[in-house]
């Protein structure tokens, strides 16, 4: 990249704001790994939310102005169950809000690589970033990316305001007022509304989804879709494959597991690499779930193969000696879905390790994660996934009785079919909203990433764009229908996706579900665990990483172009 401008003053500045960039991206996500903020609570301001959340905050000490209080923290463990179940809505504002600007230090960064950007690619002779980030995309074009961004806007916007209305009738059937439906209200009355409406209990659901059994069971489907076999390395099992002979160097920390992966026999038996799995949220470490690739795969000078390696990062709760770590269904989604990326980091076989797994162009890399989703909603397999954590363990057992009431019988060891069918009915309601979602990140994204020219990135106020366009979009109203304008918040401070990869790409995740659902609906939807088709899968899609043109790839696995069709159907908005 740059190659071609000539030596001298231009070319100087162009590998200075590389240089710039790449450090501004070590300390913008520096900065989100690290930071430790959170607020103190009563318990009586947190009521609603789970025991099993509350119980493990830190206590204020005795003594202290924080005597009697709990520290709620940022962190998704945390986060995500206070907003969708604290009956408290000063407190879900709070919380929302201190979240919003947990990372004030990382606007500057981000201000400064938006302009930086932008002046690197007029530099390489490109009208803006998004121009020249996306030339080489399945979009290839801006216009392509903004037309598609704009349709599925059109197509949203009136499910999204007839979602609100409903949740609006909800909040006023237990507020009594209901004039305004706020950011910090929707995952609360989301929840809420799948409870009364659906009678989907997340938490009984839960009680089904402990998280190792739900990996053990997620590995067993790639096993018999894939013909993998996998083989957790514990003990001297470890130490056989460290170069100094000690399992622990192998990994990052205690916490960490690691698996050898096999092709079974009728896949040859081979060798296929190395998944770790880091489960935990401790301090320091990266705050949401990714896969990341640890060692790409490749042929070597001398013609053998370097294996691949790859790792599942999540932030899931810990066990206790009481209750094991328990998955939320959307949980179980998010967790397959990266799964799903490490897969494809493992079976990909490429000459090249530019090409390898997942380095795909950004608009497809997402669709067979996306495809993969649809696993957890298909009721066979959530109860293959499902077993009842008081199953687990005679300790688990004797806790379970301790916990429960007098009278009460042990639970079945897989889901009921009662509970997968309130799971699968629920998979689209409000999903204009969660749509709307993510079109503000699409369309934030191209927004400061397509300036028509270099002063106007300059001027340009991220947080304010990012806060009006939420409210423009989703329609959820936010502090400024308090009257505090939209610059309240700094949204765009903590998205690492922006500054990490994603940069005039965002709009990747919502144009590959269209090749996601059109390749499922097309080959996996009457027989998900159809091994031949699951084999042919590997080999036609996954097994090429980004070594083939992706609408190639395609094309030859589903026989014919790509549609979206199956999209539209699936969204409601055909």
């Amino acid at each position: 990249m740059g190659l071609g401008i000539p030596a001298g003053e231009q070319r100087d500045r162009f590998k200075a704001i590389k240089k710039r960039l790449s450090e501004l991206s070590i300390t913008f996500q520096k900065n989100l790994n690290e930071e430790q903020g959170g607020l103190w609570f009563t318990p009586q301001e947190l009521d609603g939310v789970p025991e099993d959340v509350t119980s493990g905050l830190k206590k204020g000490e005795k003594g202290t102005e924080n005597e009697g209080k709990l520290w709620l923290t940022f962190k998704y463990p945390d986060l995500f169950p206070t907003q969708k179940y604290c009956k408290n809505a000063e407190t879900r504002q709070k919380v929302f809000m201190a979240n919003e600007n947990k990372c004030n230090q990382n606007v500057k960064l981000f201000k400064e690589a938006i302009v930086l950007r932008d002046e690197a690619a007029r530099i390489l002779g490109y009208p803006d970033h998004a121009t020249f980030r996306i030339e080489d995309k399945m979009a290839k074009t801006p216009k392509t990316v903004d037309n598609f961004l704009g349709d599925l806007r059109k197509r949203l916007a009136p499910g999204g305001l007839n979602e609100i209305e409903k949740l609006k009738e909800l909040k006023k059937s237990e507020t009594g007022d209901a004039d305004r439906y706020f950011l910090w209200d929707h995952r609360f009355y989301d929840t809420l509304m799948l409870e009364r409406d659906y009678q989907l209990d997340q938490n009984r659901i839960a009680e089904y989804f402990p998280l190792q059994t739900s990996i053990e069971g997620m590995l067993n489907i790639f096993e018999q879709l894939f013909g993998l076999v996998f083989v957790e390395l514990k003990g001297k099992d470890r130490d056989a494959i460290s170069e100094t002979g000690k399992g622990e160097d192998i990994v990052w920390h205690p916490e960490v597991h690691v698996y050898s992966v096999w092709d079974d026999q009728s896949e040859g038996d081979g060798f296929v690499g190395y998944l770790y799995l880091d489960l935990h949220p401790r301090d320091g470490k990266y705050g949401h779930a990714a896969n990341f690739n640890l060692q790409p795969g490749f042929i070597t000078e001398n013609a053998t193969r370097r294996y691949p390696a790859t790792a599942l990062v999540c932030n899931f709760s810990k066990p206790t000696p009481k209750k094991p770590s328990l998955l939320k269904h959307d949980e179980v989604v998010t967790l397959f879905h990266e799964l799903g990326h490490g897969i494809h980091d493992l079976v990909s076989k490429t000459i090249y390790s530019r090409f390898h797994g997942t380095s795909t162009v950004r608009d497809f890399v997402e669709a067979p994660s996306q495809m993969l989703e649809n696993w957890c909603w298909t009721p066979s397999q959530i109860k293959s996934l499902s077993k009842h954590w008081s199953h687990l363990t005679p300790e688990y057992k004797q806790a379970w009785e301790a916990s429960a009431k007098d009278g009460n019988q042990q639970p079945p060891e897989s889901i009921p079919d009662d509970l997968i069918q309130s799971i699968v009915s629920t998979r689209h309601v409000n999903d204009a909203l969660f749509n709307l979602r993510q079109l503000h990140f699409g369309i934030f994204d191209m927004t400061v990433h397509e300036a028509s020219s270099h002063a106007d990135i300059e001027k340009l106020d991220a947080s304010t764009t990012y806060n009006s366009l939420r409210h423009e979009i989703s329609k959820l109203d936010g502090p400024e229908a308090l009257g505090n304008g939209y610059d309240w918040g700094n949204g765009q401070a903590t998205f690492g996706h922006l500054i990490g990869g994603y940069d005039a790409g965002y709009y990747g995740y919502l144009s590959s579900q269209v090749y996601s659902t059109d390749m499922f609906y097309s080959v996996f939807k009457k027989d998900p665990m159809n091994g031949k088709e699951g084999r042919r899968y590997r080999h036609t899609v996954l097994e090429k990483g980004g070594s083939q043109d992706e609408m190639e790839t395609l094309k030859e696995f589903l026989g014919r172009e790509p549609s979206t069709e199956a999209f539209y159907k699936e969204l409601g908005v055909a």
